[in-house]
C-alpha cells in the first residue's frame, strides 16, 4: 500500500532496502475428477437448504435443481470445499516457505469445469543488523528534586483536606455546594436532568459549561434559575447543542479546610512506619525516584533499540505491519473494556473512524515489526538460548504471581513456546545493554 511505502521512507530510510522477494504468488489449479466430486458435494449440502415444488427437501434431482437456481450457485461452495486442500497442496511442495503472517487466497476463475486459487505467501524477510554493539548509548540518572517532593505533599495535603461547612455560606470558586437540580427543555424536564443533595465542586468542569459558574454568589437555601446551552458533541441526540433551564436550590456550601502535617494527618494517611515530615518526605522521594529510574529505563531501552535500528537494513513487508496493527487495534479494544467503554464509544466519542486509528497506528506497528526481526536476527547471531527449565521456572513464578493455575497461565500467554520467545527477547534486550555501555 502507498501509505506503507510513506511510513518507511519518513522513519526507516536508512534501514529499508527495496526488495520484494519474501513474497509468494503460487496459483493453483482444482479440475477433473476432484472439481467433480466437490461440485457434488456442494449440491448436496445446497439441496437440503432449499425447497422445490413436488420433491422432499434434499430430494430433487441435480439437473432440476441447476434448471432453478443455475450450476453457478454450486460454484463457491465446492470452492470451500477444496481450499484447505488445495492450500495444503502449495505448503507440501513448497516446504521451504514458511509463512510469517496468514497467507492471503484469491479466486482467480472459477466455472463448471475448473477452479484457481493464487496464494499469497510471505516467508521471513532478510535482515542485516549492521552494528548493534559499542554504540555507547547512556542511560540518564534519575534525579529528585526537593521542589519536587514538596509538591507532591502539597498534593497530599489538597487530597486529604477535610471540607467543612462555609461560615458565609455563599458560593466561591473551589467550594463544594450541595444543590438540588431539574433541567427543562422547552419548559418540559428531561430524563437524567435531575438530582437532590448533589455534591458539586465548582470549578470541576463535571457539569454542562457555564452551569457551575452561575451558581458563584449564591447563597445557602437560594433559588435560581439557570440558562445553558448543551454541547454539540452531547451524546443525548435531543439534547446537543439545545438550549435548556435548569431550576437550582443551594442547600448547604462547603470549602477544603487545609490539613496540616500533624499526628491527625499521619494517621488518616496510614503509611507504615511514617510518622514525621522527615520520614514522609524520604517516602516520597523514594517514589518519585523508584519512577524516576522506572522511566530513565524504558527510555534507556527504546533509545538503544532506535539505535540499532538504524543500523539495520530489512525490507518490511506491509502484510506484516498490518497483522501489528490488527494486534494494536484488539488490545486497545481490550484496554477500553476495562474502562467500561467500547471501539464503537471511542469513535463516537472522538469522531474517529476504525480506518483513522489504523493509520495512527501504523508507524508504531512499523517500529514493532522492525525492532521484532532485528531482536530475532540478533539471537541467531549471538546464539542466544533459552533452556526448558528456563521457561519451567518462568510459567512457575508468574502463575503465582498473578495467582492462576500454571495451565491457565500457559493459555492465557499463548503457550510455551511464547514463554520461551518472551525470555529471548528479555535477554536480547539485556545481551545489547550490556554490549553499549
Amino acid at each position: 500500500m502507498a501509505k506503507e511505502k510513506e511510513i518507511k521512507e519518513e522513519k526507516t530510510s536508512k534501514n529499508t532496502k527495496k526488495k520484494d522477494d519474501n513474497k509468494h504468488v503460487i496459483n493453483v489449479k482444482v479440475e477433473g475428477k476432484e472439481w467433480e466430486t466437490a461440485l457434488d458435494k456442494a449440491f448436496q449440502k445446497k439441496n437440503k437448504e432449499v425447497t422445490i415444488d413436488g420433491f422432499r427437501k434434499g430430494k430433487a434431482p441435480r439437473n432440476v435443481y441447476e434448471k432453478k437456481y443455475g450450476k453457478e450457485s454450486l460454484f463457491f461452495e465446492a470452492a470451500d470445499e477444496v481450499l484447505q486442500d488445495a492450500f495444503q497442496k502449495v505448503m507440501k511442495e513448497n516446504e521451504g516457505l514458511i509463512p510469517v503472517v496468514q497467507p492471503k487466497v484469491d479466486l482467480k476463475a472459477i466455472d463448471e469445469n475448473h477452479v484457481e486459487f493464487a496464494f499469497t505467501i510471505i516467508t521471513q524477510p532478510e535482515v542485516k543488523v549492521k552494528k548493534y554493539k559499542g554504540l555507547k548509548v547512556v542511560k540518564e540518572e534519575a534525579k529528585v528534586t526537593k521542589e519536587e517532593v514538596e509538591h507532591e505533599i502539597g498534593h497530599l495535603l489538597e487530597r486529604y483536606a477535610e471540607v467543612v461547612v462555609k461560615e458565609n455560606q455563599v458560593v466561591e470558586n473551589s467550594d463544594t455546594a450541595v444543590i438540588d437540580f431539574e433541567g427543562f427543555k422547552d419548559g418540559i424536564a428531561f430524563d437524567g436532568g435531575k438530582g437532590e443533595n448533589y455534591s458539586l465542586e465548582i470549578g470541576s468542569n463535571t457539569f454542562i459549561p457555564g452551569f457551575e459558574e452561575q451558581l458563584i454568589g449564591m447563597k445557602a437555601e437560594e433559588e435560581k434559575e439557570i440558562e445553558v446551552t448543551f454541547p454539540e458533541e452531547y451524546p443525548a441526540e435531543d439534547l446537543k447543542g439545545q438550549k435548556v433551564t435548569f431550576k437550582v436550590k443551594v442547600h448547604e456550601v462547603k470549602q477544603k479546610q487545609n490539613r496540616e502535617l500533624d499526628a491527625e494527618f499521619f494517621e488518616d494517611l496510614g503509611m507504615e512506619g511514617v510518622d514525621t515530615k522527615e520520614k514522609l518526605e524520604a517516602e516520597i522521594e523514594a517514589s518519585i525516584k523508584a519512577q524516576k529510574d522506572m522511566d530513565a529505563e524504558n527510555k534507556y531501552v527504546d533509545t538503544l533499540l532506535e539505535k540499532v535500528g538504524e543500523q539495520t537494513e530489512v525490507d518490511i513487508p506491509e502484510e506484516l505491519v498490518e497483522e501489528e496493527v490488527d494486534r494494536m487495534v484488539t488490545r486497545f479494544d481490550e484496554q477500553l473494556k476495562m474502562q467500561g467503554v467500547n471501539l464503537e464509544m471511542y469513535f463516537q466519542f472522538t469522531k474517529m473512524t476504525e480506518k483513522d486509528l489504523r493509520t495512527q497506528m501504523e508507524k508504531e506497528a512499523f517500529q514493532h515489526v522492525l525492532y521484532r526481526l532485528m531482536m530475532e536476527e540478533i539471537i541467531k547471531l549471538e546464539k542466544i538460548e533459552v533452556t526448558e527449565e528456563e521457561v519451567q521456572k518462568e510459567k512457575e513464578e508468574l502463575s503465582k504471581k498473578y495467582q492462576m493455575t500454571e495451565e491457565d497461565f500457559v493459555n492465557a500467554f499463548g503457550g510455551l513456546e511464547m514463554i520461551k520467545y518472551d525470555l529471548e527477547m528479555r535477554k536480547v534486550i539485556d545481551f545489547l545493554k550490556e554490549e553499549n555501555k
